[in-house]
């Protein structure tokens, strides 16, 4: 993906909530069912990870392993906060 696109996505992300928050028990198949089903609908998703959601690694490498699983690229990881878009 581009950079001008990677860019506008992240500029579109700061004008939306995090709809998925991600608690202690990490990313479960639920979570990720969850999260392909509001990926379809909006293409553009914000996820909050709770910091000891991320099992022993850092938020960024959840991140990844998060936009692998749903097939999904990853836009932005700020803090706590992950941007992936469909």
């Amino acid at each position: 993906m581009e950079k001008d696109k990677i860019y506008q996505l992240r500029t579109e992300a700061t004008k939306i909530k995090p709809l998925i928050n991600i608690g202690k028990n990490g990313i479960t198949e639920s979570v990720l069912e969850e999260i392909k089903k509001q990926l379809k609908a909006n293409r553009l998703l914000k996820i909050k990870m709770l910091k000891t959601s991320a099992e022993g690694e850092d938020i960024k490498q959840s991140a990844e392993k998060l936009a692998a699983d749903t097939k999904s690229t990853l836009i932005d990881v700020r803090g706590s906060t992950v941007v992936i878009y469909k």
